[in-house]
């Protein structure tokens, strides 16, 4: 019985309507124009898609495989990130302007340093708060002490919702 139930509630959702864009509401910072939104609602029904932690792709194949050379500095590695996203979405027929949520993990370039955050906004913002594409998602940005390869400044998590 219960095992039905839960089929049941299943195919519910496999049929369940498209998100419309009036059911997606994003609320802006109050008095600001950092490139964020405060808060997003989704509705009860609506179909998310989690995309795992993506890293950088290798941007100079010149530089001696595996350092930092390879990849680049935090702007660099943030587009090359979000590139790689971008496709991934597309790939699922989804697009930037569906991202409603982001988890940013930056690493400081130079031991002892601190995450280069301003290089990292550098990158997001040829993707989000555009004016080809406006729409911002929550977001939050953490300084971690190291990623799986040392040459990695950033690795970025986001979830889409479907339209």
């Amino acid at each position: 019985m219960i095992a039905r139930g839960l089929i049941a509630a299943g195919l519910g959702l496999a049929f369940a309507a498209p998100l419309s864009a009036q059911e997606l509401t994003r609320h802006p910072l109050p008095d600001s124009d950092f490139p964020i939104s405060m808060a997003v609602e989704l509705p009860a029904d609506a179909e998310l898609v989690y995309l795992s932690g993506t890293v950088p792709s290798v941007t100079n194949e010149e530089a001696e495989q595996g350092s930092r050379d390879a990849y680049g500095d935090t702007e660099t590695q943030t587009v090359s990130v979000l590139e790689t996203i971008e496709a991934n979405l597309e790939r699922l027929d989804l697009s930037m302007s569906d991202v409603v949520k982001m988890t940013t993990f930056l690493v400081a370039p130079e031991e002892g340093g601190v995450m280069d955050f301003s290089g990292f906004m550098a990158g997001y913002t040829q993707f989000f708060g555009t004016e080809d594409q406006p729409n911002l998602p929550v977001r939050s940005v953490v300084e971690v002490a190291g990623l799986a390869s040392p040459a990695w400044l950033v690795e970025i998590e986001v979830i889409a919702v479907r339209p």
